[in-house]
């Protein structure tokens, strides 16, 4: 907590000229491409980052579909989560987020640039319209990011059960599936401290709808999760072991 509350004061006096900029170009996407919004996007959390002495490493790079649209299924650990992987996948990307931690200053900005949406998952009607939404732009191309633990109390680097209906989207878009572990994310914002702190993000080999169009929503909750909980621990072994032998 005591990071977010530094990176915030760190670069607030951004704030008069950064907020009007954010809400303008979200407001004529018509005067400003999607590359334009994503650029400053990423622009924001680099910022973030220097001030916050956050990094961010990525493997599995080549594994995102060069075209069409996707929606990526990452794992949760807390609110640097989305933004560690916008800040390393290249193409133009957006999220789905919960509506009511939405709103907040520099969140609906952020959340609007990039042309989010925001769900209620305590309102079903709504949530299906979300649903909805998201599976259209999928099939036009967009890449979305989706929580599919939905929450991320203390996750940490375990990997909680994934929500079957998550993956509706991805269904009715007939677009790949990309699982993404995220490892050591929840330090940047849920840890005490301010030493350099390195998150790692790991594309992994997308699921088409090939392979997963006979599966119901909940064995691919399951496939999806057991895919990355196997990377994390593979990843968390490694490194142990590296400091062993160091």
């Amino acid at each position: 907590m005591f990071r977010f509350i530094y990176v915030i004061v760190a670069n607030v006096f951004r704030a008069p000229y950064m907020i009007p900029r954010m809400r303008r170009m979200a407001k004529h996407p018509e005067k400003y491409s999607e590359e334009q919004r994503y650029q400053l996007a990423n622009h924001m959390i680099h910022l973030m980052q220097r001030s916050g002495r956050i990094s961010t490493i990525c493997t599995g790079s080549e594994n995102l579909p060069e075209e069409g649209g996707y929606i990526m299924y990452p794992n949760h650990q807390g609110k640097y989560d989305a933004l560690g992987i916008i800040s390393v996948h290249r193409k133009p990307c957006t999220l789905v987020m919960d509506r009511n931690k939405s709103n907040s200053l520099l969140v609906k900005e952020f959340i609007d640039l990039l042309d989010g949406k925001r769900m209620d998952i305590k309102d079903i009607r709504q949530a299906m319209k979300i649903i909805l939404e998201v599976s259209k732009e999928a099939a036009d191309g967009k890449r979305f990011i989706l929580f599919p633990e939905g929450g991320y109390d203390r996750n940490q680097n375990q990997v909680e059960d994934f929500k079957a209906g998550s993956f509706k989207s991805a269904m009715k878009a007939k677009v790949p599936i990309v699982p993404v572990a995220l490892i050591d994310s929840y330090k940047v914002f849920n840890t005490f401290g301010f030493k350099k702190i390195t998150t790692q993000v790991h594309f992994l080999k997308p699921i088409f709808y090939e392979e997963y169009q006979g599966m119901k929503t909940q064995e691919i909750a399951s496939l999806v999760k057991q895919r990355i909980k196997d990377v994390i621990e593979e990843k968390l072994q490694h490194s142990k072991n590296r400091m062993v032998i160091s």
